[in-house]
């Protein structure tokens, strides 16, 4: 699915990590490998990981709030709140509906997408092509505590994975950085490369599927790899053309972070020769669908972006998924923003 989102446009951004740093040779030690083994596969040197009682919805709400203080909106002006996770706090209700709880936002629409690392690009084009042309703003959060699904002693996954949450908060309006286009895309014949096996309606959680392990986080890595190698440069490609850009008009390049050495090694071939790649995964690690709102909101931050350029936010991940989103750049981002209606949805 391909599509522009016409003045919508993304008002302010926020992140949270958990306070727990987890060093390389903690996290390698029961996956018998060490620091160097780690940055040499991963270029990851450490990763946060939840503490003790903290789940997707609190990691979710912080981010959200300083979103909020970012765009200079209140969580009472916000009518949409959606959360990209596959680490919900339950399998149900949504996860948004806690966040919706903690920030007060009585009234808002608030659901969850689950596409995995792509699902931050989901949500905002879910949201964007929606419910916000009727008016109002909205909340999308990138969320995601894969440390309590994870095997300590697989090395091909255990080592990847940090715990955060990273926000947006997008309004229809005239000022903020413009969504321009995006694209979403899954290979479904693909799905069983990435998975947590047990916990669904096809294979209930049992003692039997405990025993074996099946409620890990299950990775086939040298297969996702490919597909990423394979697929990342030719979908890149074609979405700019659909956007009417040249790849040499890309300024900045956010992608999914999946794996530093894996990211270094596709970037030459997507053919954006002006483009700077952004990355936070080496403190970070892979954070899921929060990825790459953490790693927007950080570059922000940083003042990395100039008014006018654009950005290609990419993830990749489970389903097999893509998404793709084009940004550029303004002046006006984390401005304090006017009042909007909220919207009226109606009861279903």
């Amino acid at each position: 699915m391909n599509e522009g989102l016409k003045d919508i446009r993304i008002l302010g951004t926020g992140a949270y990590v958990p306070d727990r740093i987890v060093s390389n040779d903690e996290v390698g030690a029961p996956a018998g490998v060490d620091d160097a083994w780690i940055t040499r596969k991963t270029a990851i040197r450490e990763r946060r990981w939840a503490g003790v009682g903290q789940a997707t919805s609190d990691l979710a709400t912080a981010a959200a709030r300083a979103a909020l203080k970012s765009a200079g909106i209140t969580s009472e002006q916000l009518s949409v709140i959606a959360v990209a996770t596959s680490t919900p706090d339950r399998p149900q209700p949504p996860t948004a509906a806690y966040v919706q709880r903690n920030l007060g936002a009585t009234g808002t629409a608030a659901f969850d997408v689950n596409a995995v690392c792509s699902g931050t690009v989901f949500a905002l084009s879910a949201v964007g092509s929606t419910l916000l042309r009727r008016g109002g703003y909205a909340l999308v959060i990138g969320a995601d505590v894969y440390s309590r699904i994870l095997n300590p002693a697989d090395r091909r996954t255990v080592v990847l994975f940090g715990d955060g949450a990273g926000a947006m908060v997008l309004g229809p309006t005239t000022k903020g950085t413009l969504v321009r286009h995006v694209a979403l895309h899954t290979f479904g014949e693909l799905a069983g490369l990435i998975e947590v096996p047990a916990g669904g309606s096809r294979m209930p959680l049992d003692h039997s599927g405990l025993d074996a392990g099946m409620q890990y986080f299950a990775m086939e890595g040298r297969e996702v790899r490919r597909f990423v190698v394979e697929q990342l440069p030719q979908l890149v490609k074609g979405f700019l053309h659909e956007a009417g850009v040249e790849p040499a008009d890309i300024s900045h390049f956010v992608p999914h972070q999946a794996n530093g050495v894996m990211l270094d090694d596709v970037f030459g071939d997507l053919g954006m020769p002006h483009a700077t790649m952004h990355r936070t995964l080496t403190h970070y690690a892979n954070t899921g669908a929060a990825s790459i709102p953490i790693t927007l909101d950080a570059a922000a931050r940083e003042g990395k972006f100039k008014p006018g350029e654009l950005i290609l936010l990419a993830g990749f991940g489970g389903g097999m998924a893509a998404s793709f989103a084009l940004i550029e750049w303004s002046a006006d981002f984390g401005k304090p923003q006017p009042a909007a209606p909220r919207i009226s949805l109606p009861v279903c």
